[in-house]
């Protein structure tokens, strides 16, 4: 169900040009491969929320296409009818395992390379299901899926309001649903790689429930 599109044009962007280091500092700067050797089989979004991610994807991906999962588990929440060839990528290989809507899947820390291990134009779509505040380099990131995305495919992002705290970035625990909003849509923006940048809020219930915010852009 969608609530209304969210403005994300240049006036009302986080200045692109500058985003501190401090931002991406976290509370837990331990090595994130021991953070996440232990499987976390759990989701991170309620019922209806999952059904409105889903159905967005059914909206806005095409059957046959391959597709790439960041920061995958061992749930993908893609619709259950539609013929996709899915790469997960993501920290903990006995999550991914157990994901039936991956048909492979590699162990990579993107905060340690940012650079990502595929060719150029390589996937039809790509997906980020609310991951996206741990990562500590995320303009350089979204450039590496930029490449990796044929022209004109969607990178489509979810965010919502549960983390791991000690994990998240410090420029997201200090911000409130709207700013997350604007900071996602600026790291489309300064990744210099991404046109048609749009927001769009999908939450089932407002004000009961997990919300579901979706960020996406179309790669150049």
């Amino acid at each position: 169900m969608i609530k209304g599109s969210i403005a994300t044009n240049e006036a009302t962007l986080l200045d692109t040009q500058r985003f501190p280091p401090t931002w991406f500092t976290r509370m837990e700067e331990s090595d994130d491969a021991l953070f996440y050797a232990r499987p976390r089989k759990v989701v991170h979004l309620d019922d209806d929320a999952i059904a409105a991610l889903r159905d967005f994807y059914s909206r806005h991906l095409e059957g046959g296409w391959q597709l790439l999962d960041l920061m995958s588990s061992w749930r993908s929440h893609l619709p259950k009818l539609m013929r996709l060839t899915t790469v997960g990528l993501g920290m903990n290989a006995e999550e991914m395992y157990d994901n039936p809507q991956l048909d492979d899947y590699v162990v990579h820390d993107l905060n340690r390379t940012a650079t990502l291990p595929f060719a150029d134009q390589q996937f039809d779509a790509a997906l980020c299901a609310v991951s996206v505040q741990y990562l500590t380099q995320p303009v350089q990131l979204f450039a590496e899926v930029g490449r990796v995305l044929k022209r004109g495919a969607p990178f489509i992002v979810s965010i919502s309001n549960r983390t791991f705290p000690t994990k998240a970035v410090s420029v997201w625990r200090a911000s409130n649903d709207q700013q997350h909003i604007q900071l996602v849509a600026g790291y489309f923006q300064a990744s210099g790689r991404f046109n048609t940048i749009q927001a769009e809020d999908h939450s089932p219930h407002p004000y009961q429930g997990d919300p579901l915010f979706i960020i996406w852009g179309y790669a150049r």
